[in-house]
């Protein structure tokens, strides 16, 4: 029996001539990333660099959202061969690499994504959900087309290398973080800063300038609108337990009486 592989994120970004929207599922889940990739969203965006996130739950949010019209990119929590090997065996086609400081660092993630003689991701298919266990025609041969990279930049060195790191071939495309930027440019909690929005739409311009994708995260929607006006081709704007938590407490707010001198505090 053959079977082929779903068009990668960037195939679907190219496709759709419009930019992508998507959100974080963050709560390891595999009904809420059913729910969420139900929505009429773009896409989401599975992670494990910050959420109770395992090999076994990722798993099984990506067979909760594959019967969808959505787009899976997962998040590993590191930028490591052996963990990103793993990743991609259990299917994902779609990676997003936090905290790449380095066109170094970059090139190091592309190779685990590519077999020999072109990277050094171990040779485990027949085995493996990646291959649909060798009922995909020369998985082998194909598996780099098969699979889309992204990088992270958010830090200053990272924004700093930004040209170095888009030139990189393997690297599809880049994703901003503007929370960790910010932190390391000592603006911790303050994603809105002025100087920190110069950067990203600096970095937005880079990606122009490469002919890449770039993409940001952007909870706020105006923040958001302005950065796709900027350029930016995907983004995300809110994450799963950010919905339940901000709409719980709307409930509580409504119907549970708050002494005048109390503050809640959320954002």
């Amino acid at each position: 029996m053959s079977l082929q592989l779903s068009p990668t994120f960037y195939s679907a970004l190219a496709s759709a001539g419009r930019p992508l929207a998507g959100m974080w599922v963050c709560s390891g889940s595999p009904l809420v990333a059913e729910i969420c990739a139900g929505s009429g969203l773009d896409w989401v965006l599975i992670d494990a660099e910050h959420s109770p996130n395992g090999l076994e739950s990722i798993l099984a949010q990506l067979h909760a959202v594959s019967g969808y019209p959505v787009q899976a990119m997962v998040r590993p929590p590191v930028n490591d061969t052996v963990v990103i090997k793993q990743y991609l065996d259990l299917g994902v086609q779609n990676l997003m690499v936090p905290m790449v400081n380095s066109a170094f660092e970059a090139s190091a993630a592309v190779a685990a994504v590519r077999y020999p003689p072109h990277g050094v991701r171990g040779v485990g298919s027949a085995l493996a959900r990646s291959s649909r266990w060798n009922r995909v025609p020369d998985y082998l041969g194909s598996a780099s087309n098969s699979i889309s990279l992204t990088v992270q930049i958010e830090s200053e060195a990272a924004a700093s290398a930004v040209e170095e790191i888009l030139a990189v071939d393997g690297v599809d495309g880049i994703f901003l973080g503007p929370s960790d930027l910010a932190a390391s440019m000592g603006l911790l909690g303050q994603q809105e800063n002025p100087l920190v929005r110069a950067v990203v739409e600096h970095c937005l311009e880079a990606a122009k300038a490469a002919g890449k994708p770039a993409g940001v995260n952007a909870f706020n929607p105006d923040t958001a609108h302005a950065y796709l006006d900027a350029g930016a081709s995907f983004v995300l704007v809110g994450a799963d337990v950010a919905v339940l938590a901000r709409a719980s407490e709307g409930f509580a707010s409504t119907f549970i009486p708050v002494p005048e001198t109390a503050e809640r505090e959320s954002y």
